[in-house]
């Protein structure tokens, strides 16, 4: 993160959903990153999302840093492009459902959108994950199924009916973000990059390499 940020000495982050001790283990995953920023004091500022429909963001993620005494701020999903130009956010930083064998990578609802504006802004876009979370059977993102959430999500808030009655609903619970719009693949044995001149990440060389030195 601090490599690809220009020589700054402090660094403001952006995440999505929860990917702290609550929704991982121990250190957790984005939000280990963030937290060894901020001990490292290479942290600025960090940022959340809500993470709609489920809010995530909003009741766990800010709980987090909060409680971590992070410096923090949380905004709506649909302020995320105009906070990078604002506020010049020098990196995303997310966690994954869902690794496979070209980098493509499926997390959370919202995820795509947020590594697209990160490349018009030229932020990095780092995801944090797990080897239990890589999957080298599948080949392409395409192969990823994609749950869809119930329609009360969306149309209701506290029990109570919000939108219009017979309006239509589509609620995908995760999105997938190519490959080619992903900066590193952050593990817990080192960051995955990708070779120069290509879109996608060798996975699988990786972690055969891992496993080789066990």
């Amino acid at each position: 993160v601090l490599e690809r940020a220009g020589g700054k000495q402090k660094v403001k982050v952006l995440t999505h959903c929860n990917t702290g001790s609550l929704a991982t283990a121990r250190y957790g995953t984005a939000l280990g990153v963030i937290r060894f920023l901020h001990e490292s004091g290479k942290l600025e500022h960090a940022y959340c999302t809500e993470t709609r429909p489920y809010n995530q963001g909003c009741r766990l993620t800010a709980f987090e840093l909060v409680f971590e005494k992070i410096p923090a701020t949380l905004v709506t999903d649909s302020m995320a492009s105009y906070l990078m130009a604002d506020k010049g956010i020098d990196a995303v930083v997310v966690g994954a459902d869902r690794v496979i064998a070209n980098g493509d990578t499926a997390n959370k609802i919202g995820t795509y959108q947020l590594a697209i504006a990160a490349k018009y802004h030229g932020a990095s876009f780092f995801v944090a994950v797990p080897f239990t979370s890589i999957d080298l059977e599948k080949k392409s993102g395409k192969e990823i199924h994609i749950e869809e959430r119930p329609a009360d999500e969306l149309t209701h808030v506290g029990g109570k009916r919000i939108a219009a009655n017979d309006i239509g609903v589509w609620n995908p619970c995760f999105d997938v973000t190519p490959a080619c719009l992903i900066t590193g693949l952050i593990t817990e044995h080192g960051v995955i990059t990708k070779a120069e001149g290509k879109d996608e990440f060798d996975v699988k060389a990786f972690v055969e390499a891992v496993n080789a030195k066990k």
